[in-house]
């Protein structure tokens, strides 16, 4: 059985530092006149004094490092832990006694998946929807770190081929964090002022920009209104689509761009392929449009670009109705949102590196028929890649796929027709946002779904953020023996 104290340790401080957080909607409430203002100072001190109680009764079991099996615990109770207390201010002044809806919110929050259940936003109080962004804020910022620190060290999906590239641990977890994470920090706020800067000069109001800006750089999704981006500029959509692609590259590129070194991002493979890929879906989808509707050239252009980026960031804003397009640029849409963002990025789903794993394991495997006797080893960006890393690839892209069709049977058990169940386990998985079908909300919401739909929408958000194998790990009876 695992020492537990250094990961209730780790936990007992991260709630104290979201009960912080929440500090920041309860002042912003309280400055506009809302009542809720006492909501979340409510919440604020549950959450912080549970987690100074958790910190002070294991202050003495934190070491040097974290074992492998404490840093999968870690992994998943953090994804856990945090929506639970970060639901709290949903359930006290949203839902009542909705528990089920609040823990959607706030689950959907964290893992950037930005699918509501909220109707009505244009009225909703500023702290309950600031609350929202800032959620998901802090879970791309989360998954960003958890990316570069844990998951090569636990060798999740072939993250570990990062390694040496990023910043190499030597096989341990703690002892660089806080300098990773100071690192990563830095990076993440000035995208995130950049954007708001960004966004206000586009003409949309300080409120609505600081919003977006959290729910962009994060690939959440969130937004204050019930129309997405709809109601904002055609210039705030361009803006709003470049800044969620640059939201899907790796965030060690930008460290190292800080730092001064250009040459890795303009030589990053993964990179050139997301840009190429992404390029390849907004031309397909625009040219079936051209062939298919009569509405302007700039307008199907800036829509297909817009909503074919923020699908395949797993973002999930929009400014029309995908489905309205036909049969085949939903299908590109839902493709580019399974191939997802580049690794180490705030982006969702399988990702591009593990695409670009996929086809060179292919190829070298076709080669190796025609050629029996050669040896045909797997090269990427002029490295190495080991055999380990193709099996780690594989193993994700097997969890992805069961994981997909499982979680589609089960939500067309409780009820879903068939399109609502399959983009439902869609969105999930890969954390993207938006259900196309039936019993969805003009506005986008799921509201009027079931209960047992929603938990079901919860675990797969759980799963797939936290790329399948480091959470079905724990059910393993060999990684709970000593």
């Amino acid at each position: 059985m695992p020492d537990l104290r250094p990961v209730f340790h780790i936990l007992g401080l991260l709630l104290v530092a979201l009960g912080l957080t929440m500090l920041v909607p309860a002042v912003v409430d309280l400055a506009l006149g809302e009542d809720s203002w006492r909501l979340f100072l409510m919440s604020a001190f549950v959450t912080a004094l549970t987690g100074i109680t958790m910190a002070l009764a294991t202050a003495n079991a934190l070491g040097p490092t974290l074992t492998l099996r404490q840093s999968f615990l870690l992994t998943t109770l953090t994804w856990v832990v945090l929506p639970a207390y970060g639901a709290i201010p949903f359930y006290l002044g949203e839902f009542g006694s909705g528990l089920t809806d609040a823990a959607f919110e706030a689950m959907s929050g964290m893992t950037t998946t930005g699918t509501t259940i909220m109707t009505g936003l244009n009225d909703k109080p500023a702290g309950i929807l600031l609350w929202r962004s800032i959620l998901q804020w802090l879970g791309g910022l989360g998954i960003v770190i958890v990316a570069l620190i844990f998951l090569p060290v636990m060798k999740v999906g072939g993250m570990q081929h990062f390694r040496a590239e990023g910043f190499d641990t030597m096989g341990k977890v703690m002892p660089r964090v806080a300098d990773i994470s100071i690192m990563l920090v830095q990076v993440y706020l000035a995208l995130t002022f950049v954007a708001a800067i960004a966004y206000i000069l586009t003409g949309m109001g300080t409120f609505d920009a600081i919003n977006h800006a959290l729910t962009t750089i994060a690939t959440g999704g969130y937004s204050t209104r019930d129309e997405s981006f709809t109601v904002f500029s055609p210039t705030a959509q361009y803006v709003s689509a470049m800044l969620m692609w640059l939201s899907g590259l790796p965030f060690i590129r930008y460290v190292q761009l800080v730092n001064g070194a250009v040459v890795p991002l303009m030589r990053d493979l993964q990179v050139r392929a997301y840009l190429r890929w992404t390029l390849y879906a907004i031309a397909a989808i625009v040219l079936y449009r051209l062939a298919h509707s009569d509405a302007p050239f700039e307008q199907i252009l800036r829509e297909s670009m817009f909503n074919t980026i923020s699908l395949g960031s797993g973002t999930g804003y929009g400014t029309a109705t995908v489905t309205d397009w036909g049969d085949f640029p939903l299908l590109v849409v839902m493709v580019s949102g399974f191939i997802g963002a580049c690794t180490a990025s705030t982006g969702c789903a399988i990702k591009v590196f593990r695409f670009i794993v996929l086809f060179e394991a292919i190829r070298a495997q076709l080669r190796q028929l025609v050629h029996p006797n050669r040896v045909a080893p797997i090269h990427i960006g002029g490295k190495r890649v080991e055999d380990e890393v193709v099996s780690s690839v594989i193993v994700l892209f097997t969890a992805f796929v069961l994981g997909f069709g499982v979680l589609t049977i089960l939500l067309s058990l409780t009820g879903l027709e068939t399109r609502t169940a399959i983009t439902a386990a869609w969105t999930s998985i890969c954390n993207i946002g938006p259900v196309f079908g039936h019993g969805v909300g003009p506005s986008g919401a799921v509201d009027g779904f079931s209960d047992s739909t929603k938990w079901l929408m919860i675990a797969g958000m759980l799963l797939g953020r936290l790329e399948m194998v480091a959470v079905l790990v724990l059910l393993l009876p060999r990684f709970w023996r000593a």
